[in-house]
């Protein structure tokens, strides 16, 4: 379901544009859809009201818990049912954070994430995206919400803007608290300078050198890091929003020398902030994550360089939740079962 789905619905049952913000409003704050001010403005139609619980019943099926899984660090992993059967991944983050999923899996097949190892199934429609905030303010209050789940946004891009711009009108979230996370792909540097909800912008690098960068996102566009960073620093200084790189540290891979001094030569003096994650342990990957002394020595060295770096912990490393391992395990979990199932009754 896309949001244009809903506005046409209550369109339909005779709602005027201050019902619809209203409902919208209230249904992203996780409220009841009848709750909320009574002014005539405001006051719903009979038919309106009439269907509400239908509606509200609809809208709950979009995006179900299956599962939690809280983390030592304050944070939530939650694996997500969709109306269709299919699972995705969003994270409760500490500071009033959420980090919520685009696609049913992915299709840059990043070698170190474990949500493209089987490629993209479906893009999720602009209802079910923000339908994931919805249901995580039932649980806590969300303050900032981060498109860094499941799925690579650019590639679902029009649901994503869709979402972003009525996260931003209705949603009560200030602008630069709305946060698109992308490999980098030019329709995004083209499309968000023209929205009226401008989101902040996080860019994953991984690596300074374009051939690594193609080894480590293989079906990543094939723009130089370079080109990347002066295409990000164009939208920074347009929105006055310092981009967000994002870093996935992987032992005697991205965490030499070389690295560092490309990354100090990259962002030298550009609105930026370098966001190091030590890579997240997968069941397959021969990939290791470096010491927090090593990973804390990096930090340090980009510090001293005048690259301001922030060191962050993965949300559900204690857990084996990283993203994609969740759906992972339960797809496998679901499958073992339905084996055992057509196997019929041990011996025969």
């Amino acid at each position: 379901m896309k949001i244009e789905h809903i506005r046409h619905r209550l369109r339909a049952l005779g709602a005027k544009p201050a019902h619809e913000a209203r409902l919208l409003r209230a249904w992203l704050q996780g409220g009841a859809l009848d709750g909320g001010p009574r002014a005539d403005a405001t006051r719903l139609p009979k038919g309106v009201l009439e269907a509400l619980p239908g509606l509200a019943q609809e809208l709950d099926t979009l995006a179900s818990v299956r599962s939690s899984h809280p983390g030592e660090d304050g944070s939530i992993r939650l694996l997500l049912g969709l109306g269709d059967g299919q699972t995705v991944e969003s994270v409760l983050l500490p500071r009033d954070g959420l980090c919520i999923s685009t696609q049913v899996g992915c299709a840059v097949g990043c070698v170190f994430c474990m949500t493209g190892r089987d490629g993209l199934l479906r893009q999720l429609g602009s209802a079910e995206i923000v339908a994931q905030v919805a249901l995580a303010r039932r649980q806590r209050r969300v303050h900032k919400v981060v498109f860094m789940g499941m799925g690579e946004p650019a590639h679902n891009l029009d649901n994503v803007v869709d979402a972003i711009e009525l996260l931003g009108a209705e949603g009560g979230l200030p602008h630069k608290n709305l946060v698109l996370s992308t490999v980098g792909d030019a329709r995004v540097f083209e499309r968000l300078p023209q929205m009226q909800v401008k989101p902040a912008l996080a860019l994953s690098l991984h690596s300074t050198r374009a051939e690594l960068r193609a080894r480590l996102l293989p079906r990543a566009p094939r723009i130089d890091p370079a080109e990347l960073v002066e295409c990000a620093e164009a939208y920074a200084r347009a929105t006055g929003y310092p981009i967000q790189y994002q870093w996935t540290l992987i032992e005697g891979v991205n965490d030499g020398p070389d690295e560092l001094e490309g990354i100090a030569r990259l962002l030298a003096g550009k609105y930026a902030v370098m966001n190091m994650i030590p890579f997240n342990r997968v069941d397959g990957l021969d990939f290791r994550r470096p010491s927090w002394e090593r990973a804390a020595e990096i930090a340090r060295w980009l510090h001293q360089h005048r690259i301001l770096t922030k060191l962050r912990r993965s949300a559900g490393q204690d857990v084996d939740a990283g993203c994609g391992q969740l759906r992972a395990r339960a797809t496998q979990a679901g499958f073992a079962r339905r084996e055992r199932a057509r196997a019929g009754p041990a011996g025969i």
